[in-house]
């Protein structure tokens, strides 16, 4: 069973950051992101302030003040193989950011995005962005569209339509 609260750390854009335990479905509707902190404090942040919330495995990289989320590659090196839309965005303080969204209708709804960032073997293993924060939203490749193309098919093939339907073969 999941635990309720996540490790996340905030990245605000005043470019200060704060760890602490998000609800795990704290972007749905809610008029401010709830944290309740490393020293138990309940913080309410309002999403014109939150750059964007990355979902952590551990806060042992807290302790380096310039990068907590350890969020090293924020574009992709080579294309990405795990189905889903690879989006770029630039936020608003300029920052560009890349990541594989779920083709749902996420993209559509909601006050935000859940990406995966380029590297999945760092410390965050997702990252919410509010759409508050996106200034300019790109999608890049639609990822792993091959499989679904074909499962949409019917089985049966239909017979090819012939060039002239007015000519009989006559022979």
């Amino acid at each position: 069973m999941g635990s309720v609260r996540k490790p996340v750390i905030v990245r605000k854009f005043s470019r200060d950051w704060l760890a602490g335990y998000a609800l795990a479905n704290f972007g749905r509707e809610m008029p401010e992101l709830e944290i309740l902190d490393l020293s138990g404090k309940v913080l309410s942040i309002g999403w014109e302030q939150v750059k964007w919330v990355c979902f952590v495995r551990d806060f042992s990289g807290s302790s380096d003040q310039a990068n907590p989320e350890r969020l090293l590659q924020k574009r992709f090196a080579v294309r990405p193989r795990t189905p889903g839309l690879w989006l770029r965005m630039t936020l608003n303080d300029g920052e560009e950011l890349e990541g594989l969204a779920a083709n749902d209708r996420s993209l559509v709804e909601g006050s935000g995005l859940l990406l995966t960032p380029p590297d999945t073997r760092s410390n965050t293993q997702r990252i919410y962005v509010p759409r508050t924060a996106i200034q300019t939203l790109q999608v890049v490749s639609l990822i792993g569209a091959a499989a679904s193309k074909h499962a949409g098919m019917s089985g049966k093939p239909q017979d090819q339509p012939g060039l002239f339907p007015g000519d009989l073969d006559t022979a």
